[in-house]
C-alpha cells in the first residue's frame, strides 16, 4: 500500500522535473529557433537544474506532492498557482542575485514562466484526472461505527487519488465483525486490507484469524493508525495513554539529526533569498507605528527547552504589557501592518 502511494509520488516528482526541462527547452527554441545549439544549451542547464531543484522543494513543502490535494478544483489550482509565483520570485532573486554564472536571462525566464505555467497545468490536471479513475489498489474491509470509522468511510470516498476503495463496512453494532464472517468478506470482495477497531486487537480467536489472513497476504491495520495514514494526523476521538507510550514517550527516530540539519540549511537559505523583502518589512514596521521592528518572546518547545523567538512586530508596542495573552482575528492591539502580516 505504501509502495503504490510512495510510486504515484515519485511518479509525479518525476513528471514535473520533465516539465521543466521541456519548459527550458521550449523557451530556448522559441527565443532563438534554428540557432539553439549545445553550447547555448549547456549554458542554460546548469543554473537552471539548481534552481529547479529548490522548484521541486518548494512544491514538497506547498504540499502538491500530498495525494490527498491531488484534485481538478479551484483550490488545487490555486495552490498550484501561487507555487510557482512564489518559485518564480525565488528564480528572479538567484539570477539576479547570483550573477556568477554569466547569464541574466531577463527575457528567457518570463518566457520560461508562461511555458512552464501552461505546460505544468496540462500535467498535473491529467495527473490528477489518471489517479481518480481506474481500480482502486486497495480493496479495504473496514469494521467499526464510530466517529473514526466513518471519518475514514467519507475520506477514502471524497479522495479517490488516494488509492484506496472501501469494499465492504462492517458496523460493530450488528454483532458482524465474528471470524466467519471475516473470512468470508476478505474471499468474497477480495480484499486485501482491513481495518479493526483498536480492542478488536485483544480478542484472541479473532486475533488469530487476522494473523492467518496475514499469511495469506491481507494487510491488517487498526482505525487510529489508519485514520492517520490517510488524514496525516491523529484521530483525536481515539487517543488514549497507550497511544502516547507506543508513538512519543522515549522515542528519537535515527534522521531526527539530519532533518534538523536540513531544516536549518533550508531555514538559511530562505532567510538569505529573502533578506530584500524582509529588509522591506522591518522598514515598513518602523515607519508605521512606534516601537523596535523585531519583536522577541520567550517560548517553551520539546522537552521543555526554553528559546527566543523572534518575529516581526505586528501590535502595538505595548500590547503585552500586563502579560502574554492569546490573540484573536479582530485583535484591536494590531497595528495596519500588522493586520496585513498576520492574515
Amino acid at each position: 500500500m505504501d509502495t503504490v502511494r510512495k510510486l504515484k509520488v515519485f511518479g509525479l516528482a518525476l513528471g514535473d522535473v520533465i516539465v521543466l526541462y521541456l519548459a527550458l527547452f521550449l523557451t530556448l527554441l522559441f527565443r532563438y529557433g534554428p540557432a539553439v545549439n549545445a553550447s547555448l544549451w549547456d549554458q542554460h542547464v546548469s543554473p537552471f537544474s539548481i534552481v529547479f531543484a529548490f522548484w521541486i522543494l518548494i512544491f514538497y513543502v506547498a504540499g502538491l506532492y500530498d495525494l490527498r490535494r491531488l484534485r481538478n478544483n479551484i483550490e488545487f489550482f490555486k495552490s498550484l498557482s501561487l507555487t510557482v509565483f512564489v518559485s518564480a520570485l525565488f528564480t528572479i532573486a538567484f539570477f539576479y542575485l547570483v550573477p556568477a554564472f554569466g547569464i541574466a536571462p531577463r527575457t528567457n525566464l518570463f518566457l520560461f514562466l508562461a511555458v512552464f505555467s501552461i505546460l505544468v497545468t496540462i500535467w498535473r490536471k491529467s495527473f490528477n484526472a489518471a489517479v481518480a479513475l481506474g481500480e482502486a489498489p486497495n480493496k479495504v474491509l473496514l469494521i467499526g461505527n464510530g466517529p473514526t470509522a466513518e471519518a475514514i468511510a467519507r475520506g477514502i470516498r471524497e479522495h479517490p487519488q488516494l488509492g484506496f476503495e472501501i469494499r465492504l463496512w462492517l458496523k460493530e453494532a450488528n454483532g458482524n465483525a465474528s471470524p466467519g464472517v471475516l473470512r468470508d468478506a476478505v474471499a468474497k470482495h477480495a480484499v486485501n486490507l482491513v481495518v479493526i477497531p483498536r480492542h478488536l486487537k485483544q480478542d484472541a480467536v479473532l486475533t488469530a484469524t487476522l494473523y492467518e489472513l496475514l499469511g495469506l497476504g491481507v494487510e491488517v491495520r487498526d482505525l487510529p493508525n489508519f485514520y492517520e495514514l490517510i488524514f496525516r494526523k491523529v484521530p483525536l476521538a481515539d487517543l488514549e495513554e497507550a497511544w502516547f507510550l507506543e508513538n512519543l514517550i522515549g522515542q528519537r527516530r535515527f534522521y531526527d539529526d539530519l532533518k534538523r540539519a536540513g531544516e536549518f540549511l533550508a531555514a538559511t537559505v530562505l532567510f538569505i533569498v529573502l533578506l530584500p523583502l524582509e529588509i522591506l518589512i522591518a522598514l515598513l514596521v518602523r515607519l508605521t507605528s512606534r516601537g523596535p521592528a523585531i519583536y522577541k518572546q520567550v517560548r517553551v518547545g520539546q522537552g521543555g527547552n526554553v528559546f527566543t523567538l523572534y518575529k516581526f512586530r505586528t501590535m502595538t508596542k505595548d500590547a503585552e504589557r500586563n502579560g502574554a495573552q492569546w490573540a484573536d482575528p479582530n485583535d484591536m492591539r494590531a497595528t495596519p501592518l500588522g493586520k496585513v502580516l498576520r492574515y
